[in-house]
């Protein structure tokens, strides 16, 4: 049911509150889909009034469209440009200009080089909350320092050079008896 002042859209049927400017005149809701329907009707409404039958074509037209256009040089060349956004878009925290910088109390300088706690890449998050869960830290230092070794470890891993641990324990499985069961901790 209607409450006072709303208005049926003519599209797609819901009620909605006109805008209070165009209360006389508004028919159609705020939707896009309606108002891709609302501007439709518009145009079909104005080409069936009897002066505008014919109004873009034929001579006469042509020669008016051609006295517009020469009067507006450069008018439908090129887009206009888009404004910038109000706000900066954030920039991920890059871990190697982390282990570049020599004193941690200077932040680094940088394109690309934020704090942990500014990142709103939802990836990052989970992998720093993960890293604080799973070691129980809480210093933005020793997280810092803990990705840092684990992205270089995954790096040795995915090169398949497998680093020092590693090593150690492929020989002790060398080592072991032949019918032996490996045990993995942690």
């Amino acid at each position: 049911m209607a409450r006072s002042g709303q208005r049926k859209c003519l599209c797609c049927g819901v009620f909605f509150f006109p805008d209070q400017r165009n209360v006389g005149r508004q028919r159609y809701c705020p939707a896009a889909d309606c108002r891709c329907a609302s501007k439709a009707a518009s145009q079909a409404a104005w080409l069936a009034k009897p002066d505008n039958v014919g109004y873009f074509a034929g001579p006469i037209h042509v020669q008016r469209v051609q006295a517009w256009r020469a009067a507006h040089p450069g008018y439908s060349r090129g887009r206009r440009r888009m404004r910038s956004a109000l706000q900066e878009p954030s920039i991920t925290q890059v871990v190697d200009a982390i282990e570049r910088t020599a004193d941690r109390a200077v932040p680094p300088q940088g394109p690309g080089v934020a704090a942990l706690q500014e990142t709103s890449n939802p990836t990052q998050a989970l992998l720093t909350g993960l890293i604080a869960h799973l070691f129980e830290l809480t210093l933005q230092e020793d997280m810092a320092d803990t990705a840092r070794r684990l992205v270089q470890r995954g790096q040795e891993l995915m090169q398949g050079g497998g680093g020092h641990e590693d090593s150690q324990a492929r020989a002790a499985a060398r080592a072991a008896a032949p019918g032996a069961r490996a045990v993995q901790l942690g």
